[in-house]
Order: C-alpha cells, then structure tokens, then sequence
C-alpha cells in the first residue's frame, strides 16, 4: 500500500484491512513515500517523520508492515521502481502483489511512470474513496482499466489534507488518526505553520 501518509489516518487503515480480508492477502506492507513526485510544489513532512506515523499507526496489527524501501532510495520515488525493488527481494520470491491505493490516484494512472509495466508486475487494487464512484474508471484506457480491480469499502470522509487544516486550525483530529498518531503529531508540532500549495 503506497501513499504520502503525511499523515496515515484510519481511511488508510480501513482500506488496508478491506483489501487483506478481501485478497488474502498473508501481509499488507505500507510504503510511505520518499520523494513523491506528484506533490513536489507542496511542502511534505519528512519522510522520517511519516515513516514512524504509519510505524505508530500499524503496530499493533500483526500482518502491517511498514517499509523503508521509498524513504531510503535516493531521487524522486516512483512506484514502478518501488515494485521491481520487491519483486526482486529474496523475501518475496514467488509472491503474487497487490498494489492498494485509492480510486483518486488510479484515475490518474497515466501520468505514473510506465504505467503498462505497473500493471504487469503487481494487480492493482482500486479503493472507492468518498467524492469517487468506480464508474469514473471507464474514463480510463481500457488496456489499463481491465487490470484494476476496484473495492468498495466502508466510505469515510477523511483525508490528510482535511486532517494538516485541521491541526493548523487548532481543531480535534481525535478519532481521524490513532491515538499513538496524534500524540506524535503534538510532540512534534507537525502540521502547525504549513502552507498548502
């Protein structure tokens, strides 16, 4: 499950556990982004700090994982790149991968880089996302859209946008993130100053 994560809130937790009840799916393995390309006019908390929110929010699930591989990669972080590095690891010989990630960002899977290798390396899960309707992937070409295959979840109206507006207007986050998240949040005093691009 690949994602910016700045920060993981519990639509990410919600769709990772829809999909692994959904595949059987023996791990979920969270990938926070490096470098993410698509946000490089916006200020993103640092991935060391994004990493250890998504460590806190998975911890006490016994098949979340949390990988380095983006945040210790050197450049703008791709996930053709990411799921080749996978494939490759002795770790995951033989393994059938899924990619999770929601409706809004397969709908512009044709900016990815080399999206048609993407769709042959891993299958890719499309999660509804609230303001999205799977219907929006007949906008897609349809080499693309006949290797994606959507999951309706229970739809909850959070994003990590909405979240760092709310943190800089002072409001609550409480029952948005887990608690072990927002702690971490005030500690570090994330999300205070930040300006959206």
């Amino acid at each position: 499950m690949g994602g910016t994560f700045d920060p993981i809130h519990y639509g990410h937790l919600l769709a990772a556990e829809e999909a692994h009840t959904a595949f059987w799916l023996s791990e979920v393995v969270f990938v926070p982004t490096g470098q993410p390309p698509h946000k490089a006019r916006q200020k993103v908390t640092s991935p060391e700090d994004r990493y250890l929110m998504t460590e806190l929010a998975t911890m006490d699930c016994p098949y979340f994982r949390v990988s380095r591989v983006e945040i210790e990669r050197k450049g703008e972080s791709y996930t053709i790149d990411t799921l080749r590095t996978l494939r490759s690891s002795p770790e995951y010989a033989g393994s059938l991968f899924y990619f999770i990630t929601g409706l809004d960002a397969v709908l512009d899977i044709v900016s990815w880089k080399d999206p048609q290798e993407l769709m042959e390396l891993c299958r890719f899960v499309a999660v509804s996302r609230y303001g999205y309707t799977h219907k929006r992937m007949d906008e897609l070409p349809q080499e693309l859209r006949s290797k994606i295959i959507p999951l309706e979840i229970p739809l909850l109206a959070i994003s990590s946008t909405e979240l760092r507006e709310r943190i800089k207007r002072n409001r609550s986050i409480r029952f948005l993130v887990p608690p072990a998240v927002e702690q971490f949040i005030r500690k570090k005093s994330l999300y205070k100053n930040q300006t959206e691009e």
